[in-house]
Protein backbone atom coordinates (compact mmCIF):
# COMPACT_ATOMS: atom_id res chain seq x y z
CA UNK A 1 0.00 0.00 0.00
CA UNK A 2 2.92 2.21 1.02
CA UNK A 3 4.76 1.47 -2.28
CA UNK A 4 1.63 2.74 -4.34
CA UNK A 5 1.15 5.82 -2.42
CA UNK A 6 4.89 6.64 -3.00
CA UNK A 7 4.06 5.63 -7.13
CA UNK A 8 1.20 8.27 -7.01
CA UNK A 9 2.57 11.25 -5.32
CA UNK A 10 5.36 10.63 -7.91
CA UNK A 11 2.76 10.66 -10.90
CA UNK A 12 1.12 13.65 -9.39
CA UNK A 13 4.55 15.40 -9.04
CA UNK A 14 5.78 14.55 -12.69
CA UNK A 15 2.17 15.52 -13.71
CA UNK A 16 2.40 19.12 -12.40
CA UNK A 17 5.94 19.79 -13.83
CA UNK A 18 4.58 18.84 -17.14
CA UNK A 19 1.62 20.89 -16.46
CA UNK A 20 3.44 23.66 -14.73
CA UNK A 21 5.93 24.15 -18.24
CA UNK A 22 4.86 27.41 -20.21
CA UNK A 23 3.14 26.41 -23.49
CA UNK A 24 2.84 28.41 -26.01
CA UNK A 25 -0.92 30.29 -25.70
CA UNK A 26 -2.24 29.81 -29.22
CA UNK A 27 -4.62 31.47 -30.72
CA UNK A 28 -7.18 31.33 -33.68
CA UNK A 29 -6.53 34.09 -36.20
CA UNK A 30 -9.82 35.96 -35.60
CA UNK A 31 -8.53 36.09 -31.75
CA UNK A 32 -5.43 37.70 -32.99
CA UNK A 33 -7.09 39.93 -35.01
CA UNK A 34 -9.43 41.59 -31.77
CA UNK A 35 -6.17 41.42 -29.52
CA UNK A 36 -4.31 43.37 -32.20
CA UNK A 37 -6.79 45.91 -31.71
CA UNK A 38 -6.06 46.44 -28.21
CA UNK A 39 -2.27 45.83 -28.16
CA UNK A 40 -0.10 45.81 -31.24
CA UNK A 41 2.49 43.05 -31.76
CA UNK A 42 3.25 40.40 -34.74
CA UNK A 43 1.25 37.56 -35.17
CA UNK A 44 3.03 34.19 -36.15
CA UNK A 45 0.80 31.87 -38.19
CA UNK A 46 2.12 27.55 -37.78
CA UNK A 47 0.20 26.63 -41.04
CA UNK A 48 0.02 22.96 -40.16
CA UNK A 49 -2.27 19.66 -41.35
CA UNK A 50 -3.53 16.89 -39.12
CA UNK A 51 -1.84 14.19 -40.95
CA UNK A 52 1.60 16.70 -40.71
CA UNK A 53 4.49 13.83 -38.87
CA UNK A 54 6.58 16.96 -39.21
CA UNK A 55 4.11 19.58 -37.63
CA UNK A 56 3.61 16.77 -34.58
CA UNK A 57 7.42 17.07 -34.62
CA UNK A 58 7.32 20.82 -34.56
CA UNK A 59 4.51 20.90 -31.52
CA UNK A 60 6.60 18.31 -29.90
CA UNK A 61 10.04 19.37 -29.88
CA UNK A 62 10.26 23.13 -30.99
CA UNK A 63 7.40 24.42 -29.12
CA UNK A 64 7.63 22.75 -25.95
CA UNK A 65 10.52 24.51 -25.03
CA UNK A 66 9.95 27.02 -22.04
CA UNK A 67 12.00 29.88 -23.63
CA UNK A 68 10.12 29.69 -27.25
CA UNK A 69 6.83 29.36 -25.74
CA UNK A 70 7.47 32.38 -23.27
CA UNK A 71 8.79 34.85 -26.05
CA UNK A 72 6.04 34.01 -28.45
CA UNK A 73 3.43 34.43 -25.94
CA UNK A 74 5.35 37.92 -24.77
CA UNK A 75 6.33 39.27 -28.28
CA UNK A 76 3.78 37.57 -30.78
CA UNK A 77 -0.01 36.63 -30.49
CA UNK A 78 0.82 32.69 -32.28
CA UNK A 79 -2.19 31.33 -34.29
CA UNK A 80 -2.94 27.51 -34.88
CA UNK A 81 -4.06 27.38 -38.70
CA UNK A 82 -5.34 24.08 -40.01
CA UNK A 83 -4.47 24.35 -43.89
CA UNK A 84 -8.10 21.95 -43.98
CA UNK A 85 -9.95 23.56 -41.82
CA UNK A 86 -13.35 23.80 -43.21
CA UNK A 87 -14.72 26.76 -40.75
CA UNK A 88 -14.38 30.51 -42.85
CA UNK A 89 -12.47 33.06 -42.64
CA UNK A 90 -13.16 36.85 -42.44
CA UNK A 91 -10.44 39.18 -42.90
CA UNK A 92 -9.98 42.73 -44.84
CA UNK A 93 -13.56 42.42 -45.89
CA UNK A 94 -12.61 39.34 -48.04
CA UNK A 95 -14.19 36.16 -47.33
CA UNK A 96 -11.70 33.02 -47.11
CA UNK A 97 -13.45 29.36 -47.40
CA UNK A 98 -12.11 25.82 -47.50
CA UNK A 99 -12.05 24.47 -51.35
CA UNK A 100 -12.99 20.94 -51.39
CA UNK A 101 -10.45 18.82 -54.48
CA UNK A 102 -11.97 16.18 -54.61
CA UNK A 103 -9.57 13.24 -55.35
CA UNK A 104 -6.30 15.65 -54.59
CA UNK A 105 -5.82 17.33 -51.09
CA UNK A 106 -8.44 19.75 -50.01
CA UNK A 107 -6.80 23.51 -48.66
CA UNK A 108 -8.51 26.54 -47.15
CA UNK A 109 -8.57 29.84 -49.13
CA UNK A 110 -6.77 32.01 -46.30
CA UNK A 111 -3.54 29.21 -45.75
CA UNK A 112 -3.02 29.47 -49.34
CA UNK A 113 -3.00 33.30 -49.19
CA UNK A 114 -0.75 33.33 -46.26
CA UNK A 115 2.13 31.01 -48.00
CA UNK A 116 1.58 33.09 -51.08
CA UNK A 117 0.52 30.13 -52.99
CA UNK A 118 3.07 27.63 -51.64
CA UNK A 119 1.09 25.10 -49.81
CA UNK A 120 3.61 22.76 -47.45
CA UNK A 121 3.70 21.46 -44.04
CA UNK A 122 4.48 22.82 -41.70
CA UNK A 123 5.12 27.06 -42.80
CA UNK A 124 5.50 29.69 -40.43
CA UNK A 125 4.35 33.05 -41.71
CA UNK A 126 5.50 36.72 -39.51
CA UNK A 127 3.19 38.97 -39.50
CA UNK A 128 4.26 42.36 -39.02
CA UNK A 129 1.59 45.38 -36.23
CA UNK A 130 0.58 46.42 -39.69
CA UNK A 131 -1.29 43.10 -41.27
CA UNK A 132 1.75 42.66 -43.77
CA UNK A 133 3.39 39.45 -44.31
CA UNK A 134 7.44 39.57 -43.37
CA UNK A 135 7.72 36.30 -44.30
CA UNK A 136 6.57 32.87 -44.99
CA UNK A 137 9.25 29.85 -44.17
CA UNK A 138 8.07 26.70 -44.72
CA UNK A 139 9.15 23.35 -43.20
CA UNK A 140 10.35 21.78 -39.79
CA UNK A 141 12.58 24.23 -37.44
CA UNK A 142 14.31 22.81 -34.55
CA UNK A 143 14.38 24.50 -31.28
CA UNK A 144 17.48 26.52 -31.84
CA UNK A 145 16.94 27.60 -35.92
CA UNK A 146 13.22 28.80 -34.74
CA UNK A 147 15.06 30.79 -31.74
CA UNK A 148 16.85 32.49 -34.92
CA UNK A 149 14.12 33.27 -36.85
CA UNK A 150 11.54 34.65 -34.13
CA UNK A 151 13.89 37.23 -32.61
CA UNK A 152 15.06 38.19 -36.24
CA UNK A 153 11.35 39.28 -36.53
CA UNK A 154 10.57 39.79 -33.06
CA UNK A 155 12.88 42.45 -32.48
CA UNK A 156 12.89 43.88 -35.78
CA UNK A 157 16.28 42.99 -37.07
CA UNK A 158 14.78 42.76 -40.38
CA UNK A 159 14.68 45.96 -40.73
CA UNK A 160 18.01 46.93 -40.53
CA UNK A 161 20.29 43.73 -40.65
CA UNK A 162 20.92 40.83 -43.28
CA UNK A 163 19.66 37.30 -42.03
CA UNK A 164 23.02 36.06 -43.09
CA UNK A 165 24.59 38.43 -40.91
CA UNK A 166 22.12 37.41 -38.02
CA UNK A 167 21.82 34.21 -38.31
CA UNK A 168 25.87 34.05 -38.28
CA UNK A 169 26.12 36.47 -34.98
CA UNK A 170 23.26 34.98 -33.03
CA UNK A 171 24.31 33.95 -29.20
CA UNK A 172 21.05 31.74 -28.20
CA UNK A 173 19.35 32.45 -25.09
CA UNK A 174 20.60 29.56 -23.05
CA UNK A 175 24.16 31.14 -23.36
CA UNK A 176 22.96 35.04 -22.98
CA UNK A 177 21.03 33.91 -19.66
CA UNK A 178 22.83 31.25 -18.44
CA UNK A 179 24.27 33.62 -15.62
CA UNK A 180 20.92 35.20 -15.15
CA UNK A 181 18.36 32.66 -13.30
CA UNK A 182 15.82 35.79 -13.45
CA UNK A 183 15.73 35.80 -17.12
CA UNK A 184 16.29 32.29 -17.64
CA UNK A 185 12.35 31.75 -15.80
CA UNK A 186 11.07 34.99 -17.28
CA UNK A 187 6.82 34.21 -16.67
CA UNK A 188 4.58 34.11 -19.59
CA UNK A 189 2.22 37.86 -19.25
CA UNK A 190 -1.30 36.83 -20.33
CA UNK A 191 -2.27 38.45 -22.86
CA UNK A 192 -4.98 41.30 -22.67
CA UNK A 193 -8.12 41.12 -24.88
CA UNK A 194 -10.37 44.21 -24.71
CA UNK A 195 -12.11 44.98 -27.58
CA UNK A 196 -11.88 47.71 -30.40
CA UNK A 197 -9.08 49.38 -32.22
Amino acid sequence: MTRLFFIFVLFVSTASLVLAQNPVKWYSFEEAIELQKVEQRKIVIDVYTEWCGWCKRMDKSTFQKTHIANYLNEKYYPVKLDAEQKAVINFAGQKFSFIEQGKGRSYHEFALAVTKGQLSYPTLVFIDESMNIIQSIPGFRTAQEFETIMTYFGENNHKEVPWSSYQADYVPMRLKFKDNPALQKKPILPAKFNGNR
